[in-house]
This record gives C-alpha cells, sequence and structure tokens, in this order.
C-alpha cells in the first residue's frame, strides 16, 4: 500500500548533510575549521545529483545501487555549473553564500519531491538504501562491462574528491593583497551621484575602503574639488583597518565655487606611500547661482 513508508533514511540523510554544510560555512567561528571542506565538497560534488536521481528513480527497479552512486557524481558535476551560469546573470552574483544557498535549496527540493514521490508507490517497490546490502553491492564482483564502466568512473571521482580535500586543507591559498576603495550615492548605493548643486547646497557621499592587504593597515582619505584640497571630518583623515574589513563613512560636501564640469576627486592613501594616492575616483559636478 502506497503512502505508509517511513521517511527514507538516504534523504534524511541528504538534508541533514545540507544543513551542516551551511552551517560550517555562514557561521564564522566554524567557518575557518576542516569540518567546513569536509561537508561542503559533498554539497557540491555529491548531494545535488543524489537528489536529482533520487526525485527521477523512485523504484527499486529504476536503477542498481552503483548506478546511482555514479551518476550522482556525474549529474552533480553538470548541474552545479548550470546554478552558478545562472546566478551570473541575478544581482547576488557567484559568490558563496548566494551558490551555498541556491544548490541548499536545490538539494532540499528535489529531495522533498524524491519523498513525494516514493511515498505514492508500494512499499515493496520503493527504493531504499539498506547500509548492508549496499556495502555487500560495491564489494562483490561486476555483473557486466557497464557495471564494471561505473565503478572505476565512481572510483576515479572519488580520488578527485578527495585529492580536491586534501589540497583545499592542505596547500596554503595564497591571494593578492589589495584594498577596496569606493563611493556610494546617499542611499548606499552605486547610483545616484549628486552632480548637480545649486551654490551653498550640500551634498552626500558614501566612502567606502575594504581591507584585504592580510594585516592592519592605516589609511588617509582627501577630497579634492578642482585641485583644491576640502575640509574632511577627522575620522577620514586617520583611518584603521584590520584585514577583511569595510568602512562605510558618510561625506557632506558642499562646493565653495561656481562652475561647470568641475573636477571632484576622492583619493585614497595608505601608510606606505602618502603622497601617491594609492586608489583615485572621480566625479564631474556642476555648481550654479540660485535663480
Amino acid at each position: 500500500m502506497a503512502g505508509n513508508q517511513k521517511f527514507p533514511s538516504d534523504l534524511l540523510l541528504v538534508a541533514g548533510l545540507v544543513i551542516l554544510a551551511d552551517i560550517f560555512v555562514l557561521i564564522p567561528v566554524l567557518s575557518g575549521s576542516i569540518i567546513r571542506t569536509a561537508f561542503g565538497l559533498p554539497l557540491v560534488l555529491f548531494l545535488p545529483g543524489y537528489a536529482l536521481i533520487a526525485m527521477l528513480f523512485p523504484e527499486k527497479s529504476g536503477l542498481e545501487g552503483m548506478e546511482r552512486i555514479a551518476l550522482s557524481v556525474a549529474m552533480s558535476v553538470a548541474v552545479v555549473p548550470l546554478i552558478g551560469l545562472v546566478l551570473n546573470y541575478t544581482p547576488w552574483g557567484i559568490r558563496e553564500t548566494p551558490l551555498l544557498a541556491s544548490l541548499s535549496a536545490f538539494t532540499l527540493l528535489l529531495s522533498a519531491v524524491a519523498y513525494a514521490r516514493r511515498r505514492q508507490l508500494p512499499a515493496d517497490r520503493t527504493f531504499e538504501v539498506p547500509a548492508l546490502s549496499l556495502i555487500a553491492g560495491v564489494l562483490e564482483k561486476p555483473k557486466s562491462k557497464t557495471e564494471k564502466t561505473l565503478r572505476i568512473i565512481l572510483a576515479l571521482s572519488f580520488l578527485v574528491l578527495i585529492g580536491t580535500g586534501v589540497y583545499i586543507t592542505q596547500v596554503p591559498q595564497e591571494r593578492e593583497p589589495f584594498t577596496k576603495f569606493y563611493i556610494l550615492g546617499p542611499d548606499r548605493m552605486a547610483e545616484n551621484y549628486t552632480t548637480e548643486y545649486i551654490q551653498g547646497e550640500s551634498g552626500t557621499y558614501i566612502i567606502g575602503i575594504t581591507n584585504n592587504e592580510y594585516r592592519t593597515m592605516d589609511y588617509t582619505v582627501e577630497v579634492r574639488l578642482e585641485n583644491e584640497s576640502l575640509l574632511l571630518p577627522e575620522n577620514l583623515q586617520h583611518i584603521r583597518l584590520a584585514h577583511n574589513t569595510t568602512l562605510e563613512e558618510p561625506l557632506e560636501i558642499t562646493p565653495s565655487i561656481e562652475g561647470k564640469n568641475m573636477q571632484l576627486e576622492f583619493l585614497l592613501f595608505n601608510e606606505t606611500e602618502k603622497k601617491v594616492p594609492s586608489r583615485d575616483l572621480r566625479l564631474w559636478i556642476n555648481v550654479t547661482k540660485e535663480g
């Protein structure tokens, strides 16, 4: 009779691994541990494909255990780049958190659909994963050339998986140090900058600095209008930022001179070179008399 099966242990395990991967990636205290990689790699290289195969083949007769495992790896390798391609055309882009959320949602959704499909089947036809029979199936002699080929593919896939994990955890990942310097409009977006002034009016900009230099850095901001330095608040003249820290500070500017297409420069100096700016951003503004 359909609909009376207990929750499949394999789908429950898939959901549990997805949640654990999310926890160890998103929580800062845990994200630096090796366990993050141990849970993250299956989420990329196995779990999405397994959920997809479980949804497509809910019956025992659909696929053998070895075929399911091999196809799960292959489908994951195919699905993950497609999800990344879709994210590339969204406002979130291909970043860690959006990719993690997309993979997790994809895997959990397909697992739920797989569970629903299995519930529609009689218990004797529903696919399940008894651990002992699965181990025995892996160890027994292949029954056909196809099964032998699948086992070879599976073995190579797991070797790649293990090798990737060892490389990521043991080999230091050297990255180029850099500082990010940017300005935002008053609504904290990279648009709607104040460029049209009536003399005496003020405009607000958001100064942004991100330190990715792998050490604490000292910065100084200078703003020039037509090569004349403007007076800035103290908190922008002496800035100290730890690595992987972002500072965003509002800056109100009141142009004191009238003119068209005047150059408003935002300059960032660091502790190593205090005469030549390390970053230089520019806007062109118009200032007119009232009336």
